[in-house]
């Protein structure tokens, strides 16, 4: 997958998280996953279509979902992944990849997205067929992660 599509991502991510949640991510090291791959117990998937054809999927543990939704509403304390922190978490994945899109967009690499849809369960697995998939994580402090896998067609 060529990084030129990659660093998008991470900039977005990377900005939306400081402004909307006041959350400084920093970039961990890159892999890629073969499918499939468990995951953590709160996914959030968003189509891509255009000149990149796949999915991102922001991939998170309840804990680091409940700091999030937390953050986006001001400090308030969220101990419960209620509809409104599930809607706050997954509006912030839909910045994360708008903003990707326009980055794209003025490289030259017209994208759409898909609206979010939130999973929430346990032993989840992802199977990308006939995709690659690069997981760029993003060390939030105090041992928490967040996981951005980008998954485009071969």
């Amino acid at each position: 997958m060529n990084v030129e599509y990659i660093n998008p991502f991470i900039e977005a991510s990377q900005v939306v998280l400081k402004q909307i949640a006041g959350i400084d991510a920093k970039l961990g090291s890159i892999f890629v996953k073969t499918s499939p791959y468990a995951s953590d117990n709160i996914l959030i998937i968003v189509g891509l279509t255009g000149n990149i054809k796949g999915q991102a999927v922001f991939a998170m543990n309840k804990s680091v979902a409940l700091d999030i939704a937390s953050s986006m509403m001001g400090g308030m304390e969220v101990n419960e992944l209620d509809e409104i922190s599930k809607s706050a978490i997954s509006e912030l994945t839909n910045m994360i990849l708008g903003n990707a899109a326009t980055i794209l967009y003025n490289n030259g690499v017209g994208i759409d997205i898909t609206p979010p849809s939130f999973l929430m369960g346990n032993n989840m697995q992802i199977s990308t067929n006939k995709m690659n998939t690069i997981c760029v994580p993003l060390l939030l402090g105090d041992n928490k992660q967040l996981q951005i896998d980008i998954s485009v067609v071969k």
